[in-house]
């Protein structure tokens, strides 16, 4: 698979995508979106990717938000049809069955925010940044800034973000929660790389069961979200997975899982 706005890597069950336009800060213009959204339709299909990275190319920015030429144009039909593309496009990725991991290399702004947001995890480099500066140009969040920023770290926080425009820095973004590491620039890869690997150890259906009970949880009363955690471990239990999980752990020898 290639790509105008995209590279993909894939090696040991792992997909490394890395968003290329680094002369415009890895802005993510219409070509971008369509670009991330078949390579994770074609990633959401391939068994033998497991986890997918997703990082940036360069060292000042992950993604720095739309780009403003093509936002400068934009009437309400237009704009509310590119808010929809890119929810549909950040959905999959949230939703795509296989934990994705943010590998945040540096300025991560409004739509770049969003689209790390949209991943299962995030590792930032000691010197990204986040914000959702929107309301600077007249305008809100467009990809679900408004919904997923305050469920990551409380609708305090994030309406302070979200009012003032104003960013924070890896540290207070592992303070609030934002981000669930934050690591030397020259390490980046390698500790998203080693958390892949880490997940993969486990049982593939766990994993994606266990993802799956908290997203669809979220939006449901804990009875509901209780009553769907008992069905998924219902089907964890009829699986080999975890018959050859507590039988490794009873002969003390790592697990040989196959997903089934």
């Amino acid at each position: 698979m290639t790509y105008e706005n995209l590279l993909l890597a894939v090696r040991d069950g792992v997909a490394v995508v890395t968003l290329n336009r680094p002369e415009k800060r890895n802005a993510l213009n219409f070509q971008t979106i369509g670009d991330i959204f078949d390579c994770f339709q074609q990633l959401s299909g391939k068994e033998e990717v497991r986890v997918v990275i997703l990082t940036g190319s360069g060292e000042k920015a992950f993604a720095a938000g739309a780009d403003i030429n093509e936002l400068a144009r934009m009437e309400a039909t237009e704009g509310r049809a590119r808010s929809q593309k890119g929810n549909q496009v950040l959905s999959l990725i949230e939703n795509l069955g296989k934990p994705t991991i943010a590998a945040v290399n540096g300025a991560a702004l409004g739509g770049g925010c969003e689209l790390a947001m949209a991943c299962t995890l995030r590792i930032a480099a000691e010197h990204a940044r986040f914000a959702q500066p929107e309301v600077k140009l007249g305008i809100i969040p467009g990809y679900g800034g408004t919904q997923r920023l305050p469920r990551l770290v409380g609708p305090t926080k994030a309406m302070e973000m979200l009012l003032t425009g104003d960013p924070v820095d890896a540290p207070e973004a592992l303070r609030i929660g934002l981000v669930n590491r934050v690591v030397r620039a020259g390490e980046l890869l390698s500790a998203a790389d080693s958390m892949a690997k880490k997940i993969m150890a486990n049982g593939p259906l766990a994993v994606r069961w266990t993802m799956e009970a908290v997203q669809r949880g979220q939006g449901m009363p804990l009875a509901e979200g209780l009553s769907l955690e008992a069905e998924l471990f219902g089907k964890c239990c009829a699986t080999e997975d975890r018959r050859e999980g507590t039988q490794a752990f009873l002969e003390k020898r790592p697990p040989k899982f196959k997903g089934k």
